[in-house]
């Protein structure tokens, strides 16, 4: 077994149980991507069992602590009952569901989506490449489905040296679905859709959503960012008499009609834009427009804490906007999915535009993630979705 021994003070967040270990704090000791190795304190003291990868920042991702746990087959077929076992403790109201959510289930750098009769894996880190037959065969197993399909091809891959991967991995078929959700249903393709075809986080925000419109009864909804309609058809659902949603992708906007559409709301009801986010406010705000209830769930501007403070300009300017087009009483939710913005900064963001637009508003509620994407204790970086629910003076 290779081992690895990390630089004096270097041990502390792995004795805190924290699976990262930066390329930075390692003395001596490598291996091959996605080999294991034994991690040691610059005294010697056992620390972990980690996957190794040569070429991240991240160099090492800790599977066990436990320095009588072998790393082998039977090591993730209890990880992966675990994490299954796990969601039948929360309360999801979908046929869709996130099974594995990486270091927040032990299972750094793996992924584990479920739609319908059908799996979708993304391997993200050299460890779980480098274990992904025998993955695949305990997911399979363990669940008794036949299809599982790879979406190997986050950006996060090329950080660790590997290539892009896609495709089945067992059975074969048609790529897209319906998923059933609350009391709608939503088309996705898990082969084209963003992240493994449809985002399951925020499962929770969009029935929350359509409660909010039924309570206080909207009338002109604006849904940012709207991908494939999730949240339109939510505040339909909710009764909101008109919905207007923005997207810069053509084949979202497509199937967010055809998701209205699937759900028997009259077309009249929604407007959808295929345009830039950014100039469609501003236009909205000349044209003396305003709108009860505004959603910005914009795509991930700071994947690390390196790009927050370009991000931090972004999130401020869309929520600047954003604030200036809600009617007094108006509800915002606002999201950030970026893993460099910490709830704290984005509120401090949020806080900023509403100082520069000249509007105060109440946090009504703070959001996150479905509890099948849970945050742990050890782990705080898997809070990578944030949201505020503010309604206007």
């Amino acid at each position: 077994m290779k081992s690895i021994q990390l630089l004096p003070g270097k041990e502390r967040s792995l004795l805190r149980r924290h699976p990262w270990i930066f390329d930075g704090a390692i003395a001596t000791g490598e291996a091959d991507a996605g080999e294991t190795v034994r991690v040691e304190s610059h005294q010697g003291q056992f620390l972990g069992w980690a996957a190794f990868s040569p070429r991240s920042k991240i160099r090492a991702r800790v599977w066990s602590f436990d320095v009588n746990e072998t790393i082998d087959a039977a090591f993730f077929a209890a990880r992966i009952q675990a994490a299954i076992a796990a969601r039948s403790r929360f309360d999801i109201q979908s046929d869709g569901m996130r099974l594995v959510h990486g270091e927040s289930d032990g299972l750094p750098g793996l992924v584990v989506d479920r739609y319908g009769d059908t799996l979708v894996v993304q391997f993200s880190s050299c460890g779980s490449e480098y274990w992904k037959a025998v993955i695949t065969q305990e997911l399979l197993a363990q669940t008794g489905l036949q299809r599982l399909y790879e979406r190997s091809d986050a950006s996060v891959r090329s950080l660790e040296g590997l290539p892009e991967a896609t495709g089945w991995l067992a059975g074969s078929g048609d790529t897209a679905m319906l998923l059933k959700e609350h009391d709608w249903t939503l088309s996705l393709d898990i082969a084209e859709g963003h992240k493994t075809g449809f985002y399951l986080d925020q499962r929770d925000s969009r029935q929350k959503f359509a409660q909010y419109a039924r309570r206080l009864n909207f009338q002109r909804v604006l849904n940012c960012y709207c991908y494939t309609g999730g949240f339109t058809v939510a505040a339909l659902a909710g009764g909101a008499a008109h919905v207007t949603s923005i997207d810069s992708s053509g084949p979202a906007i497509d199937r967010a009609a055809a998701n209205v559409a699937l759900n028997g709301f009259a077309v009249e009801r929604s407007t959808l834009m295929d345009a830039d986010v950014n100039a469609s406010l501003r236009q909205f705000i000349k044209d003396g427009l305003s709108f009860d209830a505004i959603v910005l769930d914009p795509p991930k501007f700071a994947p690390t804490a390196a790009h927050a403070e370009r991000a931090a300009r972004a999130y401020k300017d869309i929520n600047r906007l954003a604030l200036s087009l809600l009617a007094p009483g108006g509800v915002l939710f606002t999201y950030s999915c970026s893993g460099g913005i910490s709830a704290d900064l984005f509120h401090k963001i949020v806080a900023s535009a509403g100082i520069d637009a000249g509007i105060d508003a109440f946090i009504s509620e703070r959001m996150g993630g479905a509890p099948d994407h849970p945050m742990t204790v050890n782990f705080p970086e898997g809070e990578y979705l944030k949201g505020l629910v503010l309604v206007r003076k």
